[in-house]
């Protein structure tokens, strides 16, 4: 009878070393990657805009939006050059994107980190994330990756 409790408690004992084991591997397992956290600045009666932020939440970006009267000095100061203009600003991990840039293609550039200052939809295309509209088919639309020195060119075709 003793020999059966031994043998027992040696096989919980042993049980309980492994539990220990495991759960000291998974508080000590690699956190999962943070999500991005995406600045716009945009003009507060842009419905496109919101749109545009619902698109990127919907992906699993974290937003926080700041409407600004005057985006100007924003798209000066992060590079925006007047043919990449559109009507919102966003800064996300040291990346800009400008305009209607689908989500998809900013986690490309976050997982591949391009040598570039950020990506753009220049002006407003009908289909890009937040300018579609109910009847009329989605234009194709380029998607151009840009530089500090105003280099750019063709990152995505859609």
């Amino acid at each position: 009878m003793l020999k059966k409790r031994l043998t027992a408690m040696a096989g919980g004992g042993a049980f309980a070393l492994v539990f220990a084991v495991l759960l000291s591997w998974y508080s000590t397992a690699p956190a999962p990657a943070p999500v991005s956290t995406v600045t716009v600045y945009k003009a507060p009666t842009c419905m496109c805009c919101g749109a545009w932020v619902d698109h990127m939440r919907a992906a699993g970006f974290e937003v926080d939006v700041h409407d600004v009267a005057d985006l100007a000095p924003i798209k000066r100061e992060n590079g925006v050059m007047p043919e990449h203009g559109s009507c919102h600003t966003a800064l996300v991990d040291g990346f800009v994107i400008e305009g209607h840039v689908p989500a998809d293609l900013v986690q490309k550039m976050l997982d591949e980190r391009p040598e570039i200052a950020g990506l753009s939809v220049p002006g407003m295309v009908v289909g890009s994330p937040g300018m579609e509209v109910p009847g009329q088919p989605a234009q194709p639309y380029d998607v151009i990756a840009f530089d500090s020195n105003g280099n750019s060119g063709v990152y995505a075709k859609r």
